[in-house]
């Protein structure tokens, strides 16, 4: 599962790394994304590539309440395909939801209480969530658009922590998860793989991850 995250990185630097138009957008530092709140996502469009936030918690197009998405905020590679909730999108409205870090909770032994830790990759660079979006309208035609993150198995780093991790996807895999061309699941879920641990490193933060309300710099701060 995944259910906290960052992006703080500087919106020029991601609208050069992920190829779109960022002159229109106005981002912020959010140490502390959570379920419900806006995620900056990338998607396809004729000219190439849009920016877009999105709800993160996809309502899938054919829900009677938008509160189904705020249990909708992850997809399973391995069902993805399958699921009522995500098997249109997955073959027609892929994205690339952005991130900085990601945060799990570590069982400690003989505590109840769990440890905060926040993921990164080893060379400090934003990177991409596979992920899935939707269009809901509401009886008055209010468009709400919203995604889901999909997930994986854990790799060497992320399994003592949690046997679940975010699909992180290389680089070079990028634009094919976003070719609209492509609806072939088999092809798509091949990419969503464990993310190489040589290449991430896994600290303990504070326990002010724990709450949304804080979104400050002490929330990614290593813990000695």
């Amino acid at each position: 599962m995944c259910g906290r995250y960052s992006l703080i990185a500087d919106l020029g630097d991601l609208a050069q790394r992920f190829e779109f138009d960022g002159d229109w957008l106005s981002l912020e530092a959010a140490y502390n994304i959570a379920p419900t709140q806006q995620a900056l996502t990338v998607r396809a469009n004729r000219e190439g590539r849009e920016a877009a936030f999105m709800r993160w918690g996809l309502i899938p197009s054919w829900a009677k309440d938008p509160s189904i998405g705020n249990r909708m905020i992850n997809a399973r590679a391995e069902t993805v395909a399958e699921k009522p909730a995500f098997r249109s999108a997955v073959r027609r409205r892929r994205c690339l939801v952005l991130a900085d870090g990601f945060y799990e909770w570590q069982r400690v032994p003989g505590n109840r209480a769990k440890r905060p830790m926040r993921i990164v990759l080893k060379t400090g660079e934003p990177f991409a969530f596979a992920g899935l979006w939707e269009t809901w309208r509401d009886p008055t035609g209010e468009r709400i658009e919203s995604c889901a993150i999909i997930t994986t198995t854990a790799n060497e780093l992320l399994s003592p922590i949690h046997n679940r991790m975010p699909a992180i996807l290389p680089r070079e895999s990028e634009s094919f998860w976003l070719d609209a061309s492509i609806d072939d699941p088999g092809l798509l879920t091949h990419v969503l793989r464990p993310y190489d641990s040589n290449g991430m490193n896994a600290y303990e933060v504070s326990t002010l991850v724990n709450s949304v309300a804080n979104n400050c710099p002490e929330v990614i701060a290593r813990i000695a």
